[in-house]
């Protein structure tokens, strides 16, 4: 009976672990939707809004030619006077709104009220992508858990606390790296979707992370995600405390693993649904026990090419 609940628990928990992640990827689908953004990151709104600022002087200049046919007749028939006209520039037009002076507030209006220049907006952006793109790098640690709980004293408050301190680490990642795009977004480095503003910051990012694949600090770090039953064994904290000491500790080493991944949205924009879905699977076979280890420097090596080639593509 015993074993009975504690499996029966042990579904509930891993149902709200994956609801979490589903949930997560769900509310960025649908913030892409309410910003007009598509699935390849490109804002819908902001093309629209330059081709109709650039509808505008044509419409100005078809506005004025009316006026002035009209103001010709109205010479020749003794139809209106000066008064009159200056009454009616002051009238409002057929969609109730003021003449084209009015426009330029409106813009500014408009620019003022853009989300991602705020960082609460953004940082809420970048900790629900953590969830979506970390929480399924993290199925192998909380397995590995699970069978210390049965040969070791492990206990579901410690698979809880694990899960939360590498939680804990990944938000304060989501709020340095915010801090870093409103930083570039300033200095005009990256747009406000967070694709960079030059094809050749694209080519280095890419070059960097390939490079990473194949440094020290990359296989250390990947190392300890890869076969988190070592760090287990090296650190080993029974408990929810111990699971939260431990939980920071493997976030802290994954961080390190993927934080190269995370700044690489910045070459193909941030709310790039391809980039974030091709990068969760990466991280996620990396972590994978038997091809983990082996698919870190072939990455590498395409991710080096890929911007080798985007340079060379941009020189010709």
């Amino acid at each position: 009976m015993n074993v009975e609940k504690r499996l029966s628990a042990r579904g509930v928990y891993w149902l709200a672990f994956f609801t979490t992640i589903f949930m997560s990827w769900w509310w960025l689908y649908s913030m892409s939707l309410s910003m007009n953004v598509d699935l390849l990151g490109r804002g819908m709104n902001m093309d629209m809004s330059m081709s109709q600022m650039k509808d505008m002087a044509p419409m100005d200049g078809m506005a004025q030619d009316s006026k002035n046919s009209h103001d010709g007749k109205a010479d020749k028939g003794g139809m209106a006077s000066g008064e009159d006209m200056s009454g009616m520039e002051q009238m409002p037009n057929s969609e109730g709104m003021e003449t084209n002076s009015s426009m330029p507030n409106m813009a500014g209006e408009m620019k003022m009220d853009i989300p991602m220049t705020r960082f609460l907006p953004l940082f809420g952006m970048w900790a629900v992508m953590m969830a979506a793109m970390m929480l399924p790098t993290m199925v192998p640690t909380l397995r590995s858990y699970e069978d210390l709980m049965i040969s070791a004293d492990g206990t579901r408050s410690g698979w809880i606390g694990l899960l939360l301190g590498y939680s804990v680490v990944w938000l304060v990642f989501a709020a340095v790296i915010t801090l870093a795009q409103l930083g570039l977004l300033a200095l005009k480095i990256v747009d406000m979707m967070g694709l960079a503003s030059s094809i050749w910051i694209s080519v280095a990012l890419l070059i960097l992370a390939g490079a990473y694949q194949f440094t020290r600090a990359k296989a250390i770090c990947h190392g300890v995600c890869h076969s988190p039953m070592m760090y287990f064994i090296g650190y080993w904290k029974s408990g929810f405390s111990g699971g939260l000491r431990m939980g920071l500790g493997l976030g802290a080493f994954c961080a390190g693993c993927c934080w190269l991944f995370m700044v690489l949205g910045f070459a193909g924009g941030v709310m790039n649904f391809l980039w974030m879905g091709l990068a969760t699977l990466f991280m996620v076979i990396e972590k994978l026990p038997e091809i983990g280890h082996r698919v870190i420097r072939p990455m590498g090596a395409v991710l080096i090419i890929a911007g080798v080639g985007l340079g060379m593509a941009q020189l010709l």
